[in-house]
């Protein structure tokens, strides 16, 4: 790689991480207002965006940093699932973004974290219907799935940048496709397996141990969060006239 273009690329590096920031707070403030538009947030879906915000801000610390644990990723995956693709995308970036604050991992990498992470909310809401313990199963499948792909997708970010030019795992401008990807395999093999396996590994345990439960208690929330009570129609008598039925006594 010669001087101007590794001074391009480090140029890339540092101008990024602020432009991809900024696009993300744009597309989520997008992704809200069309929630918001076509009812599928409400205040007390966005109140319950912050209570799970929160909670996945504050046991990421648990687990972040040892050998790929990441307690994070459940949550999202079932919170996705359950409130629809809108909410896990929200609930993805505002995580990253709230944990980094606590933690102190503010950095280049954090908008990235953040796209990845909203991006395995959004899919856990297109997963297929299922009931029972296929449905624990099929998310305890894609938690897996997703930990290696958050990975897989992620080195992305640093591997243009992180490697000197003539190992033979790092990025040569001008080569062809397949010569890329391969090094781009053997690069995410060596250096990020381990941590994915690890990531991949409590999706997978935390799902299946504590997927149950935590997906009855969020489908609970959705039903009580409904503002309106279903408004029923009953004959008014003998004049072919309706009228709303009173509201129930316990609403």
């Amino acid at each position: 790689m010669t001087a101007p273009a590794a001074a391009t690329a480090s140029a890339t590096a540092r101008t990024a991480p602020p432009l991809i920031f900024g696009v993300l707070l744009v597309i989520v403030l997008c992704v809200v207002i069309s929630e918001i538009a076509e009812g599928g947030i409400n205040s007390k879906a966005l109140a319950m965006l912050g209570v799970l915000f929160a909670v996945n801000a504050a046991i990421r610390p648990l687990g972040a940093g040892t050998a790929g644990i990441e307690t994070v990723f459940f949550i999202l995956v079932l919170a996705g699932r359950v409130y629809g693709p809108g909410f896990g995308f929200t609930l993805g970036c505002t995580s990253l973004f709230a944990s980094a604050l606590i933690t102190g991992g503010v950095g280049p990498w954090m908008p990235y974290q953040m796209f990845g992470c909203a991006f395995v909310g959004m899919l856990a809401g297109f997963l297929p219907k299922a009931g029972g313990r296929r449905e624990v199963g099929l998310l305890a499948v894609y938690g897996s799935v997703s930990g290696y792909l958050f990975g897989f997708l992620l080195n992305l970010s640093f591997w243009p940048f992180s490697l000197d030019p003539n190992s033979s795992i790092a990025y040569l401008p001008g080569l062809p496709f397949t010569e890329q990807f391969q090094r781009y395999l053997a690069f995410d093999l060596a250096t990020s397996l381990g941590w994915d396996t690890g990531r991949a590994v409590t999706n997978f345990v935390c799902i299946c141990l504590a997927g149950p439960a935590v997906l009855t208690v969020f489908r609970r929330a959705a039903r009580k969060a409904r503002f309106e009570a279903p408004v029923r129609f009953s004959p008014r008598g003998g004049t072919g006239h309706n009228r709303p039925a009173a509201p129930p006594a316990n609403r």
